[in-house]
Formats: structure tokens, sequence, C-alpha cells
């Protein structure tokens, strides 16, 4: 099926830009970035900042806002059954030099997972001169990976 993703969650302000592949079935159900409630991103962010979790969406989209924080994906539009990377099939990638030509703010690309960064450097290639990080996954499925310890590496966002 073949499926589209969200716009970029950005601004004029933002320094810092987190990649993922492409958004999960929940996510796109709900119309919300890590949207499936098994996914560590959100709870990840607030305790990187000590700041106590909001469940409202919009707080949340406003939060990442005031910390200089940009979401999207590597995808634009892909065939995809189910929600795993790699049942990804014809995917369309995003126009990232418009991107950074557009918000030249933008310093830091974090990768929210290896396949996020592999699907970049294979589709994308250019870092434009951005600091990269790659990140452990955030997805309840990486369990091999204790939350605490995902979460020190997650504070290099700070």
């Amino acid at each position: 099926m073949h499926k589209s993703a969200f716009k970029p969650f950005i601004d004029s302000d933002s320094e810092i830009l987190i990649l993922g592949t492409f958004p999960s079935e929940k996510s796109l159900e709900k119309n919300e970035y890590y949207g499936n409630r098994q996914n560590q991103f959100w709870k990840l962010m607030y305790d990187v900042f000590e700041t106590d979790f909001d469940i409202n969406y919009e707080n949340r989209l406003l939060f990442l806002k005031e910390n200089k924080i940009a979401l999207w994906d590597v995808f634009q539009t892909c065939e995809r059954t189910g929600s795993l990377d790699s049942n990804i099939q014809n995917p369309e990638v995003n126009d990232f030099e418009k991107l950074f030509a557009n918000y030249p703010n933008l310093k830091k690309l974090f990768f929210s997972s290896k396949n996020a960064h592999n699907f970049y450097k294979k589709f994308v290639g250019s870092y434009y001169g951005k600091e990269i990080l790659i990140m452990p996954s955030t997805s309840g499925l990486y369990a091999s990976m204790k939350y605490q310890d995902k979460l020190e590496v997650w504070k290099n966002i700070k």
C-alpha cells in the first residue's frame, strides 16, 4: 500500500533535526510523529530535558519547538505493509537540499535509529555540512538496550 509521511515539523529557529525513516502505522493513524505508545521517543525527550511529560500532542510539539528541535523522516512516500523498516519498498526521499536551504539555522542531524541513518546515507548521501549523530532507536521493538542507556545517549541532544 502506498503511503505518505508527514510534512516537516520545523521553524526558522530550529537547530536540530531528528530524522526517522517513515511513520509507523499507528503514527499515521493518529497523524502524530512517534504516535505509537510503545515508542519511547516522547518519554526520552522529556527525560533528556528533565521536564514532566505532557500527554497533549500539541504541547509536545511546542516543547520541541522551545528546544529548537525539528522532526522529519527520510522518506516522503513508500509502499509498506505494517510498520517495519525492512518492509519499505519503492521509497521516495524527502528534499533535504531544499529543507536545508530554507532553514539555515539547522546545525545538527540526529538520526532516531541506525536504519534512518543507513537509508539517508543510501538515498541522500550528503550531510550538507551538518554535524550528525546516530541515536539508539526509540522503537519499543528495540529492547536490546535498556531505557536508561538510551537516555544517556539521547542526552547528547542538549
